[in-house]
């Protein structure tokens, strides 16, 4: 057995399985291993497919045969619990879908499947997804494997903890408001969120937050970003959004660093309060990307978010309502506060309004991009709290409501770019910190290009939490 095996990106397990050093049933072992190591402190993982041994087996058939489907065939992945997976339960953390088993693939599922990938289990999420922790009545909490007392973030919290610790080499998940980006920025990972449509969707839950929750990789590498971008986005005509979308073609180019690139450094929105530790860590990255030669300038955001921050409680509102009504159940099994909030109505004009600020602000956001290549922010307003709060109640001595350290993410959910999260440089001996780059729509390989060019500079890769190591319980 490799005891190293765990350390690679699935980028170098794949090219490990093509050589032949090791085998996807040597690798699932591997890393079912780390899962039972781990877990029990981690709560990442909540269920296991039973059938994984036998895709293993199928993948090193094909893999000795000369004929893998994808360079992913026979690599191990989890999947968020909000995503259905064929044979496992979907509860998306509540007693609402408890013992519910999808009896199909969602499409980035099926697109997995397709290229060969074992799909290990589902990962935990908030109850419905939609708050910044990672804990729920069905399965409890994810901690952070960097200081278990701190929260991972959320949605996606099952998922980075997974991935952050060694448990698995890579993971998807949704990101409806900085789902993906935000964990990814608390545990060293790197998260993509998609522009709207590249990814497909289809054929699992409804959506809560209207079209602004988009399926992504969760990696700790650059090019195993990548590497999944290019199996996940491939237009469906089952996604209507997705068939006016190029293919994805990441790796193609990804070693290219881009030409000089226009870049608007904002370290604030508005009067929202930041992080001393933050703002050094993205000054850091400002510093670094003038000396890869981009042309930084700082500024405010050229967008206008306040209308969209003021309607985004509601757009989670009428999500939960409309649930309500396919689902009567969820009164009596789902927690008190959700059946609150999707009591909380709204009339057909202030709907309406939504979508009208959401349409202006896509308008705003393309116009924006024309003159702009990248806007940069920090991913997060605030270091990881305690797992036993919702939110940080303050931040920098500052007092803030539910969102206060989400400011920097929701807004390019609305307006439908893509956004990636790269580890920046910690401070002292604190908790990793995020970056977030925005490019212009459909730019998403711009994106990794870019991300993949920090990480030669700035590099991540070898700097994992102690428990992953074992230097801690």
């Amino acid at each position: 057995m490799n005891a190293d095996l765990w350390q690679c990106d699935a980028f170098a397990l794949s090219r490990r399985l093509e050589c032949g050093d090791t085998t996807p049933v040597e690798l699932l072992e591997h890393f079912l291993g780390r899962i039972e190591d781990l877990n029990g402190t981690l709560n990442a993982v909540i269920c296991m497919d039973g059938s994984a041994g036998a895709g293993a087996r199928r993948s090193a058939e094909r893999r000795a045969a000369g004929a893998p489907l994808s360079p992913i065939d026979g690599l191990p992945i989890v999947v968020k619990d909000n995503l259905a997976v064929r044979g496992l339960p979907t509860t998306w953390g509540s007693r609402l879908y408890a013992g519910r088993v999808a009896t199909r693939d969602e499409i980035p599922v099926a697109k997995l499947r397709e290229a060969g990938a074992i799909i290990v289990g589902k990962t935990n999420v908030p109850e419905f997804t939609i708050e910044g922790t990672t804990g729920n009545p069905l399965f409890g909490v994810t901690p952070n494997p960097w200081d278990p007392s701190v929260t991972p973030g959320g949605s996606s919290g099952g998922s980075v903890a997974a991935v952050a610790s060694g448990m698995i080499p890579m993971s998807i998940g949704t990101d409806g408001g900085g789902s993906i980006r935000r964990p990814a920025a608390y545990t060293n990972l790197v998260g993509l969120k998609t522009s709207l449509g590249r990814v497909p969707r289809g054929g699992g839950l409804p959506q809560l937050l209207l079209d602004m929750e988009v399926v992504g990789p969760i990696t700790r590498s650059v090019r195993d970003q990548a590497l999944l971008f290019d199996i996940l986005a491939q237009p469906d005509h089952r996604d209507y959004r997705s068939v006016r979308c190029l293919p994805g073609d990441a790796l193609r180019g990804l070693l290219d660093p881009p030409d000089p690139l226009r870049v608007l450094a904002v370290e604030e929105i508005e009067d929202a309060p930041l992080d001393p530790d933050i703002r050094e860590s993205f000054r850091q990255m400002v510093d670094l990307l003038k000396a890869l030669g981009h042309d930084v300038k700082w500024g405010a955001l050229p967008v206008d978010v306040r209308e969209i921050n003021e309607h985004w409680a509601s757009i989670g509102q009428i999500g939960l309502a409309r649930l309500l009504e396919r689902e009567p159940g969820m009164r009596d099994l789902a927690s008190s506060k959700y059946v609150e909030w999707a009591d909380t109505r709204h009339d057909a004009a202030h709907l309406l309004k939504v979508l009208e600020c959401i349409s202006a602000l896509r308008n705003q956001a393309a116009q924006v991009f024309q003159d702009l290549d990248i806007i940069m922010t920090p991913t997060c307003t605030a270091m990881p709290w305690s797992t036993e709060i919702p939110f940080p109640p303050e931040i920098d001595g500052q007092p803030v409501g539910p969102r206060g350290s989400a400011v920097y993410t929701g807004w390019v959910n609305a307006c439908g770019h893509p956004a990636i999260s790269v580890p920046g440089r910690k401070i002292g001996e604190g908790l990793p910190i995020g970056i977030q780059f925005v490019a212009g729509f459909a730019a998403d390989e711009l994106l990794l290009r870019l991300s993949r060019q920090v990480e030669t500079e700035q590099s991540w890769l070898d700097d994992w939490p102690p428990m992953a190591r074992g230097d801690a319980d």
